[in-house]
């Protein structure tokens, strides 16, 4: 299990995983060598499973954003690993959550205008295990993925 020590480490792996272990020693107040050791122990304990950079879709000409609830006609091994297998090569999707409730799945959905919005949820309904597709616009992100809450 982890202790307060790893707790901080992790706090500011998520903050900023591009600090150098002195940096993150000084902040948690152990040695660099003990934060070394303590994250190998996070990474080989599955703990930490990668390292990422956080991307502006903006500023990538990826200016829309939507959350799209999708239920499937059925909820067969056959057809939901068939559908996650569809997500798989469709890049707009962001991320694919399987969901308890009246929706299947929600995804998040990445695109550069309305018009290619139109062509994905085409796609996406044209599926013949989806049922229904229903969508959201989001605005603004006002508290994005990131640091869990340790």
């Amino acid at each position: 299990m982890i202790d307060a020590i790893d707790r901080k480490i992790l706090i500011e792996l998520q903050k900023d995983c591009r600090q150098s272990l002195v940096e993150i020693s000084e902040k948690v107040m152990a040695s660099k060598s003990a934060c070394h050791r303590r994250i190998k122990l996070m990474e080989d304990a599955g703990i930490i499973v990668g390292y990422e950079a956080r991307l502006d879709p903006v500023a990538l000409g990826l200016p829309m954003q939507f959350v799209v609830e999708v239920t499937l006609n059925t909820q067969s091994k056959e057809a939901m690993e068939g559908f996650e297998r569809s997500v798989q090569a469709m890049p707009e999707i962001n991320e694919c959550s399987l969901t308890t409730g009246t929706k299947d799945y929600f995804l998040k959905v990445t695109v550069a205008s309305v018009a290619a919005f139109e062509v994905f949820h085409h796609r996406l309904a044209a599926m013949k295990v989806v049922a229904t597709v229903s969508s959201t616009l989001l605005l603004r992100t006002v508290k994005g993925a990131g640091i869990l809450n340790l």
